[in-house]
């Protein structure tokens, strides 16, 4: 006797079968290599300020105004002569050049001022973040033309019980306005060598690398 199946049956077993694939793993979408370029990049959004980042202040011919090496604080403000407590945090160095000639304008005329980033932490947004298993686990600033291995490097590799292969990217989609998430081969690439595991990295990325099943 033939064997057979209804099309209902043959939906419910494809459905089932698709749900398992899903599950059984981590995401199987993966990015293109990062390709390397010749050419000078283009330059990415104007650098924002973050908590930490250090800077200088500099007004023209007022000396005694001017501040070097400060800091921004943990919550996101500033003092220097004549200003205290504006905000610095998610605004450009222009924008907060701006903003401080406002408020010495009250004291002098036409003040002109200089903002100078001389460490960078970024804000959260614009910042590499590496969780799980790394070497050094760490939140860096994101720089342009910044890869998977740029940020790897930067914190010392892979743990000793890494799944580096199993590694994911978590990048936020602004146009659906949802996470994505990708698969990582981490060890490919810093044990093997492999380039194209290697792949370009957005500002606000999240590397996520679980530990090894034993």
């Amino acid at each position: 006797m033939p064997f057979s199946l209804s099309l209902p049956r043959i939906a419910g077993i494809a459905l089932a079968t698709v749900t398992l694939a899903a599950c059984s793993g981590g995401p199987s979408a993966q990015l293109p290599p990062a390709t390397v370029s010749t050419t000078s990049e283009a330059p990415v959004d104007d650098y924002v300020l973050g908590p930490l980042d250090q800077i200088t202040i500099h007004v023209w011919r007022n000396p005694e105004l001017s501040a070097e090496d400060i800091q921004v604080r943990p919550d996101g403000r500033i003092t220097i002569p004549l200003v205290r407590d504006l905000v610095a945090v998610g605004k450009t160095p222009s924008e907060l050049e701006t903003d401080i000639t406002e408020r010495l304008s009250q004291y002098i005329e036409q003040p002109i001022v200089s903002v100078i980033v001389n460490e960078f932490n970024g804000a959260l947004p614009q910042q590499i973040r590496i969780t799980g298993a790394g070497a050094q686990p760490a939140a860096l600033p994101y720089r342009a033309g910044m890869t998977a291995l740029d940020a790897m490097i930067a914190v010392g590799g892979l743990g000793e019980f890494a799944a580096g292969n199993r590694a994911t990217l978590t990048r936020y989609n602004v146009e659906t306005s949802s996470s994505e998430e990708y698969r990582l081969r981490l060890k490919d690439l810093l044990n093997r060598g492999d380039a194209s595991a290697n792949v370009a990295l957005k500002p606000g990325d999240t590397i996520s690398i679980p530990e090894s099943r034993f």
